[in-house]
């Protein structure tokens, strides 16, 4: 399927393929390789790297030749004269060099067990494992029961793991909402992994049956989750839809089995608007302060970018970097992952989780699965694991650990929640200072620590307005109406409606921007919760009325004919949003793997 989308890593993967066909890519130095030694003086090795290009020249400067790329590890194949294999380690882009024969197991079957980054790993790290036989004042197991923990996201897919009772979804709010064999589906593989990680369990299994390998388990594997979904096959999606996931949450936060505490947003832009004013970081501070811990991911900009992604700029919420485990089940040699976002010394993030190659469930057709092929697991003879990196995979993991916390305490204010986990992160002794906060989650810590007073825990920072523009929220993500092309810009959400910021920055201050099934005056979805054969879903409503450019919602552009997850791609929606500044879990690949 064609795409304007490419992630980082899949730039990088393209950048190995054309090296080793001698083809000349965009972003490959057009260098002519150094002429290789007599082949009697070649090794070959693995070559893991940090930056593709900086690494494929290096070998080239050695004298050496790049060979395939590995889907297994940020890595390729490579021939090099032994005399400068040591300093082939040490050259800019590479993190790692290995004699190809200490790897020869890469065609094995995989196991949970032998991977540094499967959840049965990840679940141990973290001090998930442990927190599990711990119990709340009931005498219940702390699995995040009576939990509801709300996904805005592209859907949740029933795969397995993700098919029982605790699955309820929300209103669809995405474009594909029009499309009765589309609504509620996620097309786009995203919001099925991060589902995975924080609420995954397979059928059959409980928190005294999870030492089996076999057996995928989330974070939190009794937690109720919440979709809301607001994405499309490609990611596309609007602020303006995001703003009104979040004030759809606040509003049904006390629903009767939803009861939701948590809110998880492995989303942001690159706003570069006052967080004071940016209506998105507005909306996610007013949820916080109707008593939900908002878990925001950090971003992927790495080094590049000298800020959070919007909302995670906003001091109140959890903003979480991507931990690098560098493969090993030892915490002491963990990094902040060189795609992770650094923010500035004014705001960074405030701790970090696992975030590399994390190993979660697959959405066979997804997007993000026909896509990026790279991310199935070798090995897995289940077919039903893909792995992905980013802070996406780190704020869902931290958005589970957050359930068990209030699982055991009910009563805990989302700033004592913060400060929990922040006071008890395990140190990052080789981390670089500003990327990896407070430290790296322990949530077995956390749910041993006292309780901090709410005098002690209490953020004083001066209160946002939202009072900012929703154009400039939207930083350089926008959508396009699939007909005439015309982006979405302005003062316009995706129905058309005009965006007044004072009048619904006063609304989601008061959690009353959602009324019923309307939201800036326009009806969205139904007002209802029903049951049936698939489960608990929000009643969905036809949209009437004109989008921004004067089509209306109803007949063939927006029909299930039209749009599907083959059809909906980068080809039809414009604009940048799948990249690192959006949808942050933007590195779908293989990375460490030991």
């Amino acid at each position: 399927m064609p795409s304007r989308y490419r992630t980082a890593l899949g730039a990088a993967s393209a950048a190995i393929l054309a090296i080793a066909a001698g083809a000349v890519t965009p972003g490959v130095p057009a260098v002519a390789a150094t002429p290789a030694a007599a082949s009697a003086d070649l090794t070959r090795v693995i070559v893991e790297y940090d930056d593709a290009d900086a690494a494929a020249l290096a070998v080239q400067r050695a004298g050496g030749t790049v060979g395939r790329p590995l889907a297994v590890v940020d890595g390729f194949v490579a021939e090099v004269p032994s005399q400068h294999i040591s300093a082939l380690k040490t050259a800019p882009g590479v993190r790692g060099v290995t004699v190809d024969g200490k790897v020869a197991l890469e065609a094995s079957t995989w196991r949970a067990d032998g991977d540094a980054n499967s959840m049965f790993s990840v679940v141990r790290a973290t001090g998930a494992l442990d927190v599990w036989k711990k119990t709340d004042t009931g005498g219940h197991l702390l699995g995040g029961t009576g939990i509801g923990v709300a996904l805005i996201d592209s859907g949740v897919s029933p795969v397995t793991g993700l098919n029982d009772g605790r699955i309820i979804n929300g209103p669809d709010l995405s474009f594909e909402s029009q499309a009765p064999n589309l609504r509620y589906v996620d097309t786009f593989g995203h919001g099925t992994h991060m589902a995975g990680l924080i609420a995954g369990r397979d059928p059959g299994t409980n928190l005294t049956t999870v030492t089996d390998p076999s057996n995928f388990t989330g974070m939190a594997p009794t937690s109720t989750l919440i979709s809301v979904k607001v994405a499309a096959a490609d990611g596309a999606t609007d602020v303006s839809q995001v703003i009104a996931g979040i004030d759809w949450v606040v509003a049904h936060r006390n629903d009767a089995n939803l009861n939701i505490k948590v809110l998880n947003l492995s989303f942001g832009t690159d706003s570069t608007q006052d967080e004071r004013l940016d209506p998105l970081s507005h909306a996610v501070e007013s949820a916080w302060k109707k008593g939900i811990t908002v878990v925001v991911s950090g971003g992927n900009d790495g080094t590049t970018r000298s800020a959070l992604s919007m909302p995670a700029a906003n001091p109140y919420v959890i903003a979480v970097g991507a931990a690098d485990s560098k493969g090993t089940d030892s915490r002491s040699d963990d990094v902040v992952a060189d795609f992770s976002s650094r923010g500035n010394t004014t705001r960074s993030v405030d701790l970090t989780s696992p975030g590399r190659s994390i190993v979660g469930l697959r959405d066979p057709g997804s997007y993000v699965d026909v896509n990026y092929p790279t991310g199935l697991v070798p090995g897995d003879t289940t077919g039903r694991y893909f792995r992905g990196s980013g802070s996406s995979q780190a704020a869902a993991i931290t958005s589970g650990a957050v359930a068990l916390l209030l699982q055991q305490r009910p009563t805990l204010t989302p700033d004592q929640v913060k400060k929990l986990l922040t006071s008890t992160a395990d140190a990052m002794p080789n981390a670089v200072a500003l990327g990896r906060g407070a430290g790296e989650l322990n949530i077995k810590k956390a749910i041993e620590a006292p309780t901090p007073t709410v005098a002690a825990s209490t953020q004083n920072w001066v209160a946002s307005t939202g009072t900012g523009t929703l154009e400039a929220s939207r930083g350089t993500a926008h959508v396009a109406d699939p007909v005439s092309g015309t982006m979405l810009t302005g003062e316009k959400d995706i129905m058309g409606k005009t965006w007044n910021g004072t009048t619904w920055a006063t609304a989601a201050s008061a959690g009353t921007a959602w009324t019923g099934g309307t939201w800036n005056g326009s009806t969205w979805t139904g007002t209802t919760l029903n049951s049936g054969s698939s489960g608990k879903s929000w009643a969905s409503v036809a949209w009437t009325g004109t989008n921004w450019d004067g089509h209306t919602w109803s007949g063939r552009t927006w029909s299930g004919a039209t749009w599907d997850g083959r059809t909906w791609s980068g080809r039809t929606w414009s604009g940048n949003t799948w990249s690192g500044r959006t949808w942050s879990g933007s590195y779908w690949s293989s990375s460490i793997w030991q």
